[in-house]
């Protein structure tokens, strides 16, 4: 108990991007920076309407990020984080708690099969390519489990280099920009359901920002299943955290786990059963899960915004391939599973 004392304190979630405000900068915002900040100003508003998706405020943040540039680039990483954990509470009170509780048992099984079965193969895939192991199981680490967030825990546990950090990041964002477009598509093309898509989604794309985004465009139902299974899964960052430092022989390190789901939870007790003894509550409820759903919109656009071509320059084929691999083989296990079992 003490040893796993040394690894765990409760601190909020991170999608974690680069701190180096440097690489956000283009020529424009050099030598344009009123217009470069009147552009990123306009941007940032328009996601907070109904007219910009979640997929096309991300890709709008990657262009921009390539272009215009980032006036504001010092506070992205922070805001991102506080939007991503507000949006993600908000979000808890428009949720039925007996309806999450069942979607978070039945997506426990598919969450621990998968992540197992993700690090064993991204291990040998690892092996077979000849990437750095610190790196490759980074990528792995990733992908069984919640993107960046795992891949920041997982480094400070290795203690690994800013360039292997680097290229397990940018294979992630580029995998989970890619899912946030074609997963409703896919899903609408097999007929899946909402629930089956909400599993699938939480279990095969990596951020929960991504999986948010994706899930609240197939439908209610899916967004609410998927939110849960996923922050359910985020947890499995302190096994995998005390399992690496002992595979890798380290020394035992505080890993950050998200104390936000506790707020989510509360968020869905209370839009439950408070409307039963406040009605006037329920009619509070959809401007509560509408601004948190703009919200989520903003922090896709931020986290594309943050983006950098050092980063995703850094990747490198053989990374990359291991990303694309893992992803694929987890994405049609899972689909598979989801079309078979969830019926």
């Amino acid at each position: 108990m003490q040893i796993i004392s040394k690894f765990i304190y409760f601190c909020p979630t991170k999608t974690f991007m680069p701190e180096d405000n440097s690489e956000n900068k283009t020529r424009f915002s050099e030598k344009q920076p009123l217009i470069s900040k009147i552009v990123f100003i306009v941007a940032t508003a328009l996601c907070l309407t109904p007219l910009l998706s979640s997929p096309i405020a991300l890709l709008i943040g990657l262009i921009l990020a390539q272009t215009t540039g980032h006036p504001f680039s010092q506070y992205n990483h922070k805001a991102t984080q506080i939007l991503l954990q507000v949006s993600v509470v908000g979000l808890g009170f428009g949720m039925n708690c007996i309806t999450a509780i069942s979607a978070g048992k039945e997506g426990l099984l598919f969450a621990a099969v998968s992540i197992i079965t993700t690090l064993f193969l991204g291990y040998g895939l690892g092996r077979l390519f000849k990437i750095d192991a610190k790196t490759s199981h980074l990528i792995s680490s990733g992908t069984a489990i919640c993107g960046g967030s795992a891949i920041a825990a997982i480094s400070k546990v290795l203690n690994t280099e800013e360039k292997q950090t680097s290229v397990a990041l940018g294979t992630v964002f580029i995998l989970n920009s890619i899912a946030l477009f074609i997963f409703p598509a896919i899903g609408h093309a097999l007929n899946l359901s909402q629930h089956q898509f909400g599993v699938w989604s939480a279990i095969a794309i990596h951020d929960t920002s991504s999986v948010v985004g994706a899930s609240s465009k197939y439908g209610a139902e899916a967004l609410q299943v998927a939110t849960t299974v996923k922050l359910i899964r985020a947890l499995w960052i302190v096994p995998l955290a005390i399992a690496t430092s002992i595979i890798f022989q380290k020394r035992p390190a505080k890993i950050k786990i998200p104390y936000f789901i506790i707020y989510f939870i509360i968020a869905m007790v209370i839009g439950t059963y408070l409307p039963v003894y406040m009605p006037s509550f329920a009619v509070i409820i959809p401007y509560l899960t509408t601004s948190a759903k703009s919200g989520l919109t903003l922090t896709l656009f931020l986290i594309g915004a943050g983006s950098s071509y050092k980063m995703l320059k850094s990747v490198g084929y053989k990374p990359l391939l291991q990303g694309v691999i893992l992803w694929i083989f987890i994405s049609v296990i899972s689909l598979w599973a989801v079309e078979n079992i969830l019926k």
